[in-house]
């Protein structure tokens, strides 16, 4: 049920971008945010590369779009950023990620990194967090894409 509804919250993201142009992709419709489509999908690349490959299996997974010195690039740099790139980067993410699930014997099976306190993270606590995160990030989306063309629905 847990990835069923991760999967849900996953095309939801993609519906609301389905149909747009690269400007209307990068555009940041609702001044003073930098929020953009675009800026989304970079974001939940590197959340599901962080949660899945960092977290769960400890992979060396180094940042797509974000640095130290520019901590909200995903966000921020869409400017001239290729949308194709982006959404190809992202579903790259989903698929290792549906693997690296496909793979654990347990929903309760622990992280093999810890989170930053220290504390013991789970599968479940993974996908629980992975569905908040992109309902979140939905409930933007649905914003930006209704200021972009007044498109509304799931």
């Amino acid at each position: 049920m847990l990835e069923a509804w991760l999967d849900w919250q996953r095309a939801t993201l993609a519906m609301k971008c389905e149909g747009l142009g690269d400007e209307q992709l990068r555009r940041r419709a609702v001044p003073p945010s930098t929020l953009s489509l675009l800026g989304l999908v970079r974001h939940m690349a590197e959340v599901e590369r962080g949660w899945f490959r960092r977290t769960l299996a400890g992979e060396e997974a180094p940042a797509l779009y974000y640095s130290e010195a520019d901590p909200d690039g995903d966000f921020d740099n869409v400017d001239t950023a290729d949308p194709e790139e982006a959404f190809d980067a992202w579903r790259r993410e989903c698929g290792r990620a549906a693997e690296l699930i496909a793979g654990v014997g347990s929903l309760d099976q622990e992280a093999a990194r810890r989170g930053r306190d220290g504390a013991v993270i789970s599968v479940r606590w993974i996908l629980v967090h992975m569905i908040e995160e992109y309902a979140r990030h939905n409930g933007h989306a649905d914003l930006l894409r209704q200021r972009i063309d007044g498109a509304t629905g799931e």
